[in-house]
């Protein structure tokens, strides 16, 4: 089948090299808007049609212009066969940066800056596990309970920008990671059976790193302060903090010290009545081993 045919056949949409740009986004449409710009400007330089292009890199005229419209964020692999194609020397495939970031919602990569500045983090989960301890599978599980459901181009996008979050763990110097989960987040079997024996095993790795620690809230101790729901701080090197609690300040972000010290102060109380690092991970063994 060829890509012309390939891009006209129903639910294609989806599998083009590209991903939808959100319209309230003004940072993400000027960049996209930059990126087709350059595309087109190298296409046309080249003195190749839309159409040409579009088979010389394996995808549809329609979405040539699309993408050089800045209608469409181009995927990596797009850009790479573009910079092929043009002969840029790379400077196409370069731009891989720039777009590597537009294709995560807005309030993703808002969150992802914050926890890339941290220098510690403290988080308390009742409900699911926190997003940097989900494996890709798990997280692709629970993203498609969502209602309204995701569309896949939409549920791709939120896989991927929540395995990007995972950066955090590699970063030089590394920041203190504090957890604290509720019991049942680690026995629902989202995904099913395989996938929740893969998570408590990726979960186990991670518990074991040196700046990491995890620590799991037994169900039977109810008379704890987090039966609110999630607490989240995020500190930061400069001394200043955020914070969010789903039971306390609207479930707004705070940053003002009074507001963080009642967050933090509930978090050391539900710290204090969790099992301990260690009996954490010989409790997560064990359920593992009942998986």
């Amino acid at each position: 089948m060829t890509a012309e045919a390939e891009t006209e056949r129903p639910g294609a949409e989806a599998d083009e090299p590209g991903w939808e740009v959100d319209p309230d986004d003004e940072w993400a449409l000027a960049v996209v808007a930059t990126v087709g710009r350059q595309l087109k400007l190298r296409r046309e330089a080249a003195g190749m049609r839309a159409g040409e292009f579009g088979a010389a890199v394996g995808y549809g005229e329609d979405l040539v212009y699309k993408i050089e419209g800045g209608r469409r964020i181009p995927r990596p692999e797009y850009l790479e066969r573009a910079d092929e194609v043009l002969g840029a020397g790379g400077l196409l495939a370069a731009m891989k940066e720039d777009v590597a970031k537009v294709r995560y919602p807005k309030k993703v990569r808002d969150l992802a800056e914050l926890e890339s500045r941290a220098v510690e983090l403290l988080s308390y989960g009742s409900h699911n596990l926190h997003g940097l301890l989900q494996t890709e599978e798990y997280a692709r599980a629970l993203l498609s309970t969502r209602r309204p459901t995701l569309s896949a181009d939409e549920l791709e996008r939120a896989v991927a920008a929540r395995m990007a979050r995972k950066a955090v763990f590699d970063r030089v110097p590394a920041p203190e990671l504090s957890f604290v989960q509720e019991e049942v987040t680690l026995r629902r079997p989202v995904g099913g059976r395989m996938v929740l024996r893969r998570q408590l095993e990726h979960l186990l790795h991670v518990a074991r790193l040196r700046h990491v620690e995890v620590q799991v809230m037994p169900t039977s101790r109810g008379d704890h302060p987090g039966t609110g729901g999630r607490i989240q701080v995020l500190k930061f090197g400069d001394g200043t903090a955020v914070g969010r609690a789903d039971d306390e300040f609207g479930n707004r972000p705070v940053s003002d010290p009074r507001q963080l010290r009642i967050l933090e102060l509930r978090y050391g109380i539900i710290r204090a009545e969790a099992l301990t690092a260690r009996e954490s991970l010989a409790f997560i063994e064990q359920m593992l081993g009942e998986t």
